[in-house]
């Protein structure tokens, strides 16, 4: 288990799943000056559709639940710009072309050794605060309205409910 508790994730693949979720107006906030330059596009951004499957009973056979659009690019950052030479990808659910160019954008930046420290303290922390608290309250907000059902059993000493009762 690593530090956010998800088992067997590497450190780039904890900050991509906290980009892809991160708000477009958070991002614009701390990229977006950054995305105006000059960038290499080794794939231009393009939105396309994936198939979503899933388990029953989370362990159960996969079967497939719908598609999902999703948006993806890979750039190499302007390296005058940004001081990054690395390559960075984006993936982010819906269809923003913008939200893909600065996901890609951040994790160029977060590659980068000499960068890491500075964005990581800038992106992924508040970030990842942001959507546990989200997460929290949708927790909370679920269990406002969560029903415990049971049972009580019969006179007869049955617990089944099944028995004719005459």
């Amino acid at each position: 288990m690593n530090e956010t508790g998800a088992p067997g994730l590497t450190a780039r693949q904890q900050w991509l799943a906290i980009l892809a979720r991160a708000p477009l107006d958070f991002l614009e906030l701390h990229l977006g000056a950054l995305a105006q330059g000059q960038h290499a596009w080794l794939r231009p951004v393009e939105t396309g559709l994936l198939m979503v499957r899933a388990r029953a009973g989370g362990t159960g056979q996969r079967f497939n639940v719908g598609e999902a659009t999703v948006t993806r690019c890979v750039i190499r950052p302007d390296a005058a710009l940004t001081g990054c030479h690395q390559v960075g990808l984006g993936y982010v659910l819906g269809c923003s072309h913008r939200q893909a160019l600065l996901v890609a954008l951040a994790d160029a930046l977060l590659q980068e050794a000499s960068l890491h420290a500075q964005w990581h303290a800038r992106l992924i922390a508040p970030l990842a605060a942001l959507l546990a608290d989200q997460s929290a309250q949708l927790r909370a907000q679920t269990q406002t309205t969560r029903v415990e059902f049971f049972t009580v059993a019969r006179e007869t000493g049955s617990d089944r409910g099944d028995e004719d009762p005459a």
